[in-house]
């Protein structure tokens, strides 16, 4: 008995808490069971899933749950001083310093390895890198982390934003400070989100901390729609053309055909999708039937006409943030053509460094900055748009070409293996076998069409077929739940797989 408690309660890295996993879900109705027994007493509603979004974040990184309340701490209360602060210069120290400290807090997690290899490029001195969160959990507990290896913390770049977001926002007189810390608190960490995003602002989360819980049935049907869809996008698409396809040729692409990996490349195309989209259903659903409305995230990316179009309709949360924190501060297109297509490739840039310190990140960056940039300048100068329904199509054809040309540099484990694959594309198609490759992978290629068919839908099919499972009896949807359900056990994979922005 005393085993299996353990087990409960203490952060196992090789089994952390997801949404694909039993485990979560049990939480989740425990978190309900709370909920409701608290919800008509507001604060102690708040308090209670504070607590949960805790564990929940320790269940899912372990230690780093330190990090999370250092933030926390810190952001809160250089909240209140920018706030209670009438004089601009200080201000602008507190707002300047939290900044700092999110920005320094995450690059030594995530870009210790590359600054440590520039200074020892530049200086000639072997700087080792220790993990000191590591050592001091080391020095006040049993514990034997290993100090000699940095892990990124799971969900930081996303927590990180939100607070530096916070801090900005009472700044620029957005928002006003939270009331306390345990609401503060709440905020920065509510578990259906926190791991992998939206990134959430407070101006649209910290109103609804103070609203008294309201869910219509329209809005318990359309949760429950999320997180089924979500859980199908991620186990029955994105898990299997992983498993089963993906991952191999990325892994040894000269093994295969050129035909094989442009496959690979469309299969990424749509597994990054489902995996991410999938997340953030899941959230979005959760957070729902927790009363709490959180931004949607995407909007059909891949029916994008042009590279603009696809970041209004990809990580709609980090590329607004990228835009209001970034790009316009940096001057955004006011300072001329020149000005604002450098502004463009910065940010875009950035945005790629912020998914890894790694080159193949900012390549991935690069492009779709070069690409922002060249469209710019083409529609200022050429008054021409492709007309009709195979304007619309062909616009379509290649933005998503050049998006998934990205995503080989963004997926691939090195350089070499992106030269490799392209390679492989443009000189070794082995036509005669292309017939022999589509019956080999016809179930995965089966279940690729699939989600990009679901995915090219018009939307009002969509709505169609969502207004549908809302409408339907409760006996009916009962039955769905469960048919889901046995497909998502026959559909899962030996070991569960992480959701990809887990390591972002």
């Amino acid at each position: 008995m005393i085993d299996y408690l353990s087990q409960i309660f203490t952060f196992n890295s090789k089994a952390p808490m997801i949404f694909t996993h039993w485990s979560f879900w049990v939480f989740f109705l425990i978190v309900m069971v709370g909920f409701s027994a608290l919800q008509k007493r507001m604060q102690l509603r708040n308090v209670w899933l504070f607590a949960v979004s805790l564990f929940f974040y320790y269940k899912c990184g372990g230690y780093y749950f330190f990090l999370l309340v250092f933030s926390t701490i810190t952001d809160y209360f250089i909240g209140q001083a920018i706030y209670n602060n009438y004089i601009p210069l200080r201000r602008k120290l507190f707002v300047a310093l939290s900044v700092f400290i999110n920005l320094f807090v995450l690059a030594y997690f995530k870009y210790a390895y590359l600054i440590g290899d520039l200074v020892s490029t530049l200086t000639g001195i072997d700087w080792e890198m220790k993990n000191y969160l590591a050592m001091a959990v080391n020095g006040v507990s049993k514990s034997e982390f290993d100090v000699n290896t940095i892990i990124l913390p799971v969900g930081i770049s996303f927590y990180t934003f939100q607070t530096i977001s916070y801090a900005v926002d009472i700044y620029r007189y957005k928002v006003k400070p939270v009331k306390n810390i345990l609401d503060f608190g709440f905020y920065v960490s509510f578990f259906p989100q926190l791991v992998a995003g939206p990134i959430v602002r407070a101006a649209e989360f910290v109103p609804q901390i103070y609203r008294k819980f309201k869910l219509s049935a329209y809005e318990f049907g359309y949760a429950l729609f999320l997180i089924l869809n979500g859980l199908v996008k991620k186990i029955v698409i994105s898990d299997y053309v992983s498993v089963n396809f993906v991952d191999r040729v990325f892994e040894q692409p000269l093994l295969y055909s050129g035909f094989e990996n442009l496959m690979a490349v469309y299969g990424y195309s749509i597994q990054i999708y489902c995996d991410f989209s999938g997340y953030t259903d899941i959230a979005i659903g959760v957070a729902l039937l927790l009363g709490f409305r959180l931004p949607i995230n995407f909007r059909s990316p891949y029916k994008a006409t042009s590279i603009t179009d696809f970041w209004h309709r990809w990580h709609i949360s980090l590329s607004s943030w990228l835009k209001d924190y970034l790009y316009i501060p940096l001057g955004g297109n006011r300072r001329g053509t020149l000005r604002t297509y450098t502004n463009l490739f910065i940010t875009m840039v950035l945005g790629g460094l912020w998914h890894g310190a790694n080159m193949r990140f900012i390549i991935w960056g690069a492009i779709h900055g070069v690409a922002l940039a060249v469209e710019k300048f083409v529609k200022a100068r050429v008054h021409f748009k492709l007309p009709g329904k195979w304007g619309r199509a062909l616009s379509i054809f290649f933005t998503f070409h050049i998006v998934s040309f990205a995503w080989i540099f963004f997926r691939a484990t090195s350089t070499d293996r992106v030269k490799n694959m392209l390679q492989q594309i443009s000189s070794d198609w082995r036509w005669g076998s292309t017939f022999e490759y589509i019956d080999g992978y016809k179930y995965i290629f089966l279940i690729m069409l699939i989600g990009f068919v679901f995915h090219w839908l018009p939307s009002t099919v969509k709505r169609l077929y969502i207004n549908g499972f809302i409408r339907v009896p409760w006996y009916l949807k009962v039955g769905i739940i469960v048919l889901v359900v046995f497909i998502l056990y026959q559909a899962q994979s030996a070991n569960i797989q992480p959701f990809i922005y887990f390591q972002f």
